[in-house]
């Protein structure tokens, strides 16, 4: 089979796969000719010529070039060498860079200065940005829109938890006022039941309806009625003792001036005839007024 014949080959020597390849004996597409590798060579001359053709001879200034070893650890009182430094190491190989760079710039800047070459940046500086106005309109839109709308989730939030927070004391109000109701029902029942007789309950009703109303606006802070009952009791009068008002007295009853014989004796005009007992001026009933309303539409 094809692939009895591809373990076969593949298990052959070099020598002997050359010799099939020449033979034509084996497959297209299976194996891939590779051109012979060139030999690599130190061309010690060549790579020395190379370089001096590309290499400036310009002042340092306009090379800025240090190649320095790393400055001294302040530790250690000692410069760190490459071999000291464990590559696998992060902090000791970004310690050793760090070091580095530090020892190129206490060489740098004195030759900087020594050249008058500014070293800092000019207050009046202006650079063009790498990013168009466009591109960064379009950033701050961006970061606009994110901003409003972590507000605009912010306060649904904040709304979310005050409703929460409402609802929670809307039940306990409930609560506390079904828990009093109950309370004072239970204390009458046990008074008409007459299991006790006190009576404070009333008085704690009182108090807790005078509680809830010392926060509302139109709480009167005087004493006394109000303007409605003022105005009452100017057109009406202050009504004054009901109970044993038509009850004679001494004065009223030795004063006859006003007694009528005929009206206390059932001896007016009419008296005679059936339903005499009935009065003159009687106010009829109601039935004969809704009569004589409908008779007068």
């Amino acid at each position: 089979t094809d692939s009895g014949s591809d373990s076969e080959d593949s298990s052959l020597s070099d020598s002997e796969l050359q010799e099939a390849f020449a033979r034509g004996a084996l497959k297209p597409g299976l194996n891939v000719v590779l051109e012979e590798r060139p030999k690599r060579r130190n061309d010690t001359d060549g790579l020395k010529q190379c370089l001096a053709e590309f290499r400036q001879q310009l002042a340092w200034v306009e090379r800025l070039d240090v190649t320095l070893g790393p400055v001294a650890d302040p530790v250690s009182q000692s410069a760190s060498t490459s071999d000291a430094v464990d590559p696998e190491n992060d902090f000791q190989r970004e310690m050793s860079f760090y070091r580095q760079a530090q020892a190129a710039v206490l060489e740098a800047l004195p030759r900087l200065r020594k050249l008058q070459v500014p070293t800092r940046r000019p207050d009046d500086y202006f650079a063009e940005m790498a990013k168009s106005d466009q591109q960064m309109q379009k950033i701050r839109q961006k970061l606009k829109s994110k901003q409003e709308a972590m507000e605009r989730s912010e306060k649904a939030k904040q709304l979310r938890a005050m409703r929460k927070y409402g609802k929670k004391v809307q039940v306990e109000i409930l609560q506390r006022r079904q828990k009093e109701k109950k309370n004072m029902l239970n204390a009458v029942k046990k008074y008409q039941k007459g299991l006790s007789d006190k009576l404070d309950f009333l008085d704690e009703e009182q108090t807790s309806s005078q509680g809830n109303k010392k926060g509302s606006a139109s709480q009167r802070t005087k004493k006394g009625p109000n303007a409605k009952r003022r105005y009452k009791n100017q057109k009406f009068g202050f009504g004054g003792k009901k109970k044993g008002s038509k009850w004679n007295t001494k004065e009223s009853f030795n004063d006859v001036s006003s007694f009528q014989s005929k009206v206390a004796h059932n001896k007016g005009p009419g008296k005679g005839r059936k339903g005499g007992k009935k009065a003159l001026n009687k106010r009829p009933g109601k039935r004969a007024r809704q009569k004589m309303k409908n008779r007068a539409r």
